[in-house]
């Protein structure tokens, strides 16, 4: 997740507290002490409480793919690092975070990975297993067209508002021969789009950009104790 630090005409600048809400992280800053909950995104106590922090739009996604997408990019050196996820164990295993699970729901399994959507009257979940075999949908999110994208080879999902300039459009898989970024292509204008960014790089809307709408990548156990009402796409 990614959050805009600037709050109420203030910069903050935030810090792990060592507390947990239903097993996620919770944040304070340097400012004012108040905690915040990276889930909820907004302050639940201190000073700022009831503050909502704003999402920026981001791509959980492998080096190689972002770099070549965005080869420009400035990376941040934590000096040697090795291969190694000292939590490999424990994406397989039958354990739902340091506290358990808070809010019974059978609906996926508990260490089933999701990407999740909220907007301002809807929560849903669209379990990356589906989206393996159906790699784009044309959804909507209420009164929102929406396209969900995924990228198997990087693991890679991402949403994007699909109207330009007052024009819902319609999406399908493109594969382009030799080409490794994967693209999307419109039925409207045959327009075609790198799926992960959302840009228009063929056609006669060439130079656009969807908006990204933000999304957090989670195992369902975490996202359904702090969204009990979501709806999972399929159901």
């Amino acid at each position: 997740m990614v959050f805009a630090r600037n709050v109420e005409g203030q910069t903050l600048t935030f810090g792990v507290s060592g507390k947990l809400i239903m097993n996620a992280l919770v944040m304070y800053d340097h400012q004012t002490q108040s905690l915040w909950s990276q889930f909820l995104a907004e302050s639940v106590d201190g000073e700022l409480e009831g503050t909502p922090l704003e999402f920026i739009p981001a791509l959980h996604t492998n080096w190689g793919t972002w770099s070549s997408l965005y080869p420009n990019t400035e990376a941040l050196n934590k000096g040697s690092s090795n291969s190694f996820d000292p939590y490999e164990s424990y994406y397989i295993d039958n354990k739902t975070g340091v506290l358990g699970e808070t809010n019974s729901d059978n609906r996926l399994p508990a260490k089933t990975i999701i990407l999740g959507l909220r907007t301002s009257n809807l929560v849903r979940a669209y379990p990356l297993d589906l989206l393996k075999d159906k790699p784009v949908i044309n959804d909507s999110a209420n009164d929102i067209p929406t396209l969900v994208a995924f990228d198997s080879d990087s693991g890679a999902g991402v949403v994007f508002h699909r109207e330009i300039e007052g024009k819902t459009l319609t999406f399908d898989l493109h594969r382009i021969e030799m080409e490794s970024t994967p693209m999307v292509i419109d039925r409207e204008t045959g327009t075609v789009w790198e799926m992960l960014t959302g840009r228009a790089v063929e056609g006669s809307l060439k130079g656009q950009k969807l908006e990204q709408l933000p999304t957090t990548l989670a195992f369902w156990f975490a996202w359904k104790d702090f969204y009990p009402n979501t709806e999972i796409y399929g159901e």
